[in-house]
């Protein structure tokens, strides 16, 4: 349990500051600007998205209460698992504290008074990736670090799952 809460809880917290200052240093939605961290590469901006990955259901008036229903659903979900040893070794207890913290990240945009959206502020444009998906405009879709934590925690749990598990 301690691993549990010595990942989420600075992971969320990172999460949380980060959203705060994107939202301080780019005040006005949509903004023009934008900071460019590696030029034709990575950018800070600040984007809204009521929806889920890659801004699908994004502005959806019902998607905030659906998502956040499904994250709350989730990490009680995940913590009942805990507490039955669902997750038995490093790496899946890893993937779960990262999904909590995530899933906390994103849930705790959507009921903030006067949010009411999850923030992303992460911009790549990665390579190939304007001929790839054409509308994309070269950019790949925006993202925070609690989308991170997500991603990680999945590709952990996927590998996890083809581990052999250690004899006892």
């Amino acid at each position: 349990m301690k691993l549990l809460l010595y990942l989420t809880l600075p992971l969320y917290i990172l999460d949380q500051v980060t959203k705060a200052m994107i939202l301080k240093r780019f005040p006005e939605y949509p903004s023009p600007d934008f900071i460019e961290v590696i030029p034709g590469f990575f950018n800070l901006v600040r984007v809204h998205n009521t929806g889920m990955a890659f801004g699908m259901f994004n502005g959806n008036p019902h998607a905030n209460w659906i998502f956040g229903a499904i994250g709350v659903l989730a990490i009680t979900g995940i913590v009942t698992l805990w507490r039955k040893n669902a997750f038995p070794d490093k790496i899946s207890k890893v993937a779960a504290a990262l999904l909590i913290s995530g899933i906390l990240g994103n849930f705790t945009d959507r009921i903030l008074p006067g949010r009411g959206y999850v923030v992303d502020f992460l911009d790549f444009r990665p390579p190939f990736y304007g001929m790839l998906v054409p509308g994309s405009g070269g950019h790949f879709p925006s993202f925070n670090v609690a989308d991170s934590c997500i991603c990680i925690a999945a590709a952990l749990l996927i590998l996890s799952a083809f581990r052999q598990p250690k004899e006892a």
